[in-house]
């Protein structure tokens, strides 16, 4: 069974226009490609190595997928795994919780508590 939370990392400024606004339609490359890629927890530090390495100030969205229904697809991307995308908007009612990047001593990352 797939995983029901998934991860959306966003920059600082794009987390406050999801609380301001209540909604995300998706950094530069969401738009470019059509959807909001996430990431499962066993995905996201590969995620945040690929594309987010050297930048700061980042923060993680937990994003309960069974709230999104039929706007999540599951699709094969980096190598051949699946990964959740939602097609829509990424609105603040489906947000579990977020949090700033961090890692711990081992070098895990810190996910949002989801309860």
């Amino acid at each position: 069974m797939p995983d029901t939370i998934a991860y959306k990392v966003l920059t600082t400024e794009q987390l406050a226009a999801l609380e301001r606004d209540g909604t995300f339609a998706g950094a530069p490359v969401d738009l470019a490609d059509g959807y909001i890629h996430l990431s499962t927890a066993d995905q996201l530090a590969g995620t945040i190595d690929k594309h987010f390495d050297g930048q700061h100030g980042l923060q993680i969205v937990a994003v309960d997928l069974d709230a999104l229904g039929d706007a999540v697809k599951w699709e094969e991307s980096r190598g051949g795994m699946l990964f959740p995308h939602i097609y829509g908007p990424l609105t603040l009612d489906v947000v579990l919780d977020y949090g700033p990047l961090e890692y711990r001593a081992d070098g895990t990352i810190m996910l949002p508590v989801t309860g």
